[in-house]
Order: structure tokens, then C-alpha cells, then sequence
């Protein structure tokens, strides 16, 4: 049986997904590590949570 594979719809190959996210996720990691993105991911969760109060959407837990 073959191997399906995993391109989420992109026909890009997985092996060229991996090579870039290799390369993508440590600045991702520094930039959520540094106090700038911090800082961006605080404001980015106040608005999530204030774009949620609007519409009455509670999170279950």
C-alpha cells in the first residue's frame, strides 16, 4: 500500500515543507522569545479575547 502523503493541499513536497520549516521556526522562536513579541502576543490575545466578548463566544474549559 502506497504512502499517502502530506502536502495539505499545496502539491508542494513534504520533504521541501520540512527543509523550510527547519529554517523558519528557530526566528519564530526567537521573535515569540524576545520582548517585542512578547509584548505583540499579549496585544494579539486581548484582542482575541475582546473580539470574543463582542460576540458572546466563551472558550470551554
Amino acid at each position: 500500500m502506497a504512502k499517502k502523503r502530506k502536502d495539505y493541499g499545496t502539491n508542494i513536497p513534504e520533504h521541501e515543507i520540512e527543509a523550510l520549516a527547519r529554517c523558519l521556526l528557530p526566528e519564530i522562536q526567537k521573535f515569540f522569545e524576545s520582548e517585542q513579541g512578547k509584548r505583540e502576543f499579549e496585544e494579539w490575545k486581548a484582542q482575541q479575547e475582546a473580539e470574543n466578548n463582542c460576540t458572546g463566544e466563551k472558550k470551554q474549559g
